[in-house]
C-alpha cells in the first residue's frame, strides 16, 4: 500500500471511529435524545445500550487490521437502520449524516477486506 492510501485509510478510519464511538457513548451514558429514535419505533430501552455497545465496540475494532473490515460492515448495517429511520420519522434531510457514515463503513470494508479474519467473499452458495 502507498503512503497516500495508507494516510487516507488512517484519516477515513479515525473519522468513522470518532464520529461511532462518540455515539456508542452517548447511548450509553442514556442521552434521552439518543434513545428517543428506539421508543419512537416501539423497541425496548436496552436496544440502545445494545447499539451504543455494538458502536463502541466497532469504533475500538475498527483500528485492528484483522478486525477492520468485520468491524466496519457492522457498523455500515447499524447506519442502514439510522438511515431507514430517519427516512420513516424524520425529514429526508436528517439521514444525510447516517449516510455518510455508512459511506465511511463501507470504504473501510472495501479497503481492508483483504486483511481481515472473515470474508463474506469466501461465503459459498450451494447449489
Amino acid at each position: 500500500m502507498n503512503k497516500f492510501k495508507t494516510i487516507a485509510t488512517w484519516i477515513v478510519i479515525t473519522l468513522l471511529a470518532v464520529s461511532m464511538g462518540a455515539a456508542g457513548i452517548g447511548k450509553l451514558m442514556g442521552v434521552e435524545m439518543l434513545h428517543q429514535s428506539f421508543a419512537n419505533m416501539g423497541l425496548p430501552l436496552w436496544f440502545g445500550y445494545f447499539i451504543g455497545a455494538c458502536e463502541v465496540l466497532g469504533a475500538v475494532a475498527l483500528f485492528v487490521k484483522k478486525l477492520s473490515a468485520l468491524a466496519a460492515s457492522g457498523l455500515t448495517v447499524i447506519m442502514l437502520g439510522a438511515i431507514g429511520y430517519h427516512i420513516t420519522f424524520d425529514p429526508i434531510v436528517m439521514a444525510v449524516p447516517a449516510v455518510v457514515l455508512a459511506s465511511l463503513a463501507a470504504i473501510v470494508y472495501l479497503l481492508r477486506k483483504q486483511d481481515s479474519l472473515f470474508s463474506f467473499s469466501s461465503l459459498k452458495v450451494q447449489q
